[in-house]
């Protein structure tokens, strides 16, 4: 398995890059296109195709702070 990479999109989603399986709290895998290089998960909270991001943030103007320590 390829090493996973998740980046935080500025006031946006987590896109997550690699090979991955995705459940939900009862184990039950999400459908993942796998011709697709990435994952985007909403942190918003706002998506109507939960995890999915599916560009509320945008509309909402989801704020976001995390930036790494340096």
């Amino acid at each position: 398995m390829s090493a996973v990479n998740i980046r935080c999109r500025e006031n946006g989603p987590f896109v997550v890059e690699g090979e991955l399986t995705l459940t939900d709290h009862e184990g039950n895998p999400f459908p993942i296109d796998s011709t697709k290089p990435a994952v985007a998960l909403c942190r918003c909270g706002a998506s109507k195709n939960k995890p999915f991001c599916d560009g509320t943030h945008r509309n909402i103007e989801f704020k976001a702070d995390d930036l790494a320590v340096q």
